[in-house]
């Protein structure tokens, strides 16, 4: 199931990771273990943040998304099922139009 991953930052302890030269590190560790198909960072909110686009598979695997940004950042997060368009296509939307239209 692809998932939409938004993501915000506290400024602490970002900023001291960032200072102490961690932060580059600690995000590309996470990127390499999540493996997302689309990331996106920007400021948010007055704060930093991160669109991040990932596939779970099964629900019970969202902690091994979402743990990481919230033990290392103190990150909160936002979590939404998406589709592509050819994902869209195969929703039956005509039949359900007819159902409940």
């Amino acid at each position: 199931m692809r998932m939409l991953m938004d993501v915000t930052f506290p400024l602490e302890p970002f900023n001291t990771m960032v200072k102490n030269g961690t932060a580059g590190q600690k995000l590309q560790q996470i990127m390499e273990d999540i493996k997302p198909e689309a990331v996106y960072f920007s400021a948010r909110g007055g704060k930093r943040g991160a669109i991040i686009i990932v596939d779970i598979a099964d629900p019970s695997r969202l902690p091994t998304f979402a743990e990481p940004f919230f033990l290392t950042f103190n990150a909160t997060l936002e979590v939404h099922v998406v589709m592509a368009p050819e994902d869209l296509a195969k929703a039956g939307l005509e039949e359900l139009g007819k159902k409940y239209g």
